[in-house]
């Protein structure tokens, strides 16, 4: 790869995961100002749909920080971001319902969210080993380091792919849960979709990063060892 084409390479790097960002932010500042007909907080649609299928022992609690969402399956606890805990907002529906399909995945001993909670301490030390043998790679010529470096880079690789079909699954659990106690009405369940693929372009956007930095790694090492 001659220097421009580095040059445009890098660039589609910075732009994809941006451009997801930017998405998200955009489509949820828009809805979050949309006030849900249910006039339901986040807090109580998370509430709704977790008694409906039987999960009262997870609790729902408050978290710092905007699009600070998530399920902890550890803790059982689904934590919701200011707006979206006390505020009934389309965004915040969507968004609620969302964390509580994770819970609802853990509950049911989902695959895929399993594999990637096994995953995580895994990627927790190789992510941050990965680099340091990749720049011994480079800086000494040594094409074994950077073989090892690519391999822990790898398992990164690898928890992207899988965090897809959990967050895409998640969605899908939310829009049904929604729908079915009939949370949402009408054009609310266009803009709820919306949120949520918003939300699951910003991992799509990770996961296709991550897949072409692999990919010019190994393309590196290839050239390194037939030199």
């Amino acid at each position: 790869m001659d220097f421009g084409g580095y040059i445009l390479y890098f660039i589609l790097l910075l732009i994809i995961p941006i451009w997801a960002q930017f998405k998200l932010k955009r489509t949820y500042k828009k809805y979050s100002k949309v006030r849900s007909t249910s006039g339901h907080t986040g807090a109580q649609v998370a509430r709704i749909i977790l008694d409906a299928n039987n999960l009262q022992d997870v609790k729902i609690v408050e978290s710092r920080g905007m699009l600070s969402d998530h399920y902890n399956p550890l803790t059982k606890v689904v934590a919701l971001s200011s707006h979206n805990y006390h505020e009934a907002s389309v965004a915040g529906t969507a968004v609620a319902a969302h964390e509580v399909g994770h819970a609802i995945q853990d509950a049911e001993d989902y695959s895929f969210l399993r594999l990637r909670h096994r995953l995580v301490p895994i990627v927790n030390i190789s992510s941050n080993m990965s680099w340091v043998f990749i720049m011994i790679g480079f800086f000494s010529a040594w094409s074994g380091a950077l073989l090892i470096g690519i391999i822990l880079l790898a398992a990164g690789v690898v928890f992207q792919l899988v965090t897809l079909p959990v967050e895409f699954n998640a969605s899908s659990r939310a829009m049904d849960q929604l729908l079915s106690h009939n949370i949402i009405r009408n054009e609310e369940e266009r803009h709820a979709k919306k949120v949520l693929s918003a939300a699951a372009m910003t991992y799509v956007a990770a996961t296709a990063v991550a897949v072409l930095e692999l990919a010019r790694l190994i393309l590196i090492y290839t050239s390194m060892n037939r030199s």
